[in-house]
């Protein structure tokens, strides 16, 4: 089973490649560095509720439909 970071990275990762978004454009409408929103899509971080509000206004969507089902992590 993997992590919780790990998990919501892949859906952020999911819903952002759906939308037809790069990491660039998810960064710069988040105001953060695209290196991190890397790091946040594979898992090595844990983002504040905050970012996660401020990634899924970019995306288009509500945040907790970025958030995975507890029994996927």
């Amino acid at each position: 089973m993997e992590g919780l970071a790990e998990a919501l990275g892949k859906k952020i990762r999911k819903i952002r490649k759906e939308k037809g978004f790069t990491q660039d454009n998810v960064a710069l409408g988040s105001r953060i560095d695209r290196s991190y929103m890397g790091r946040i899509e594979r898992g090595e971080v844990n983002i504040t509720v905050e970012k996660l509000y401020e990634i899924a206004e970019v995306l288009g969507c509500e945040p907790a439909s970025l958030l995975p089902a507890k029994d996927t992590w």
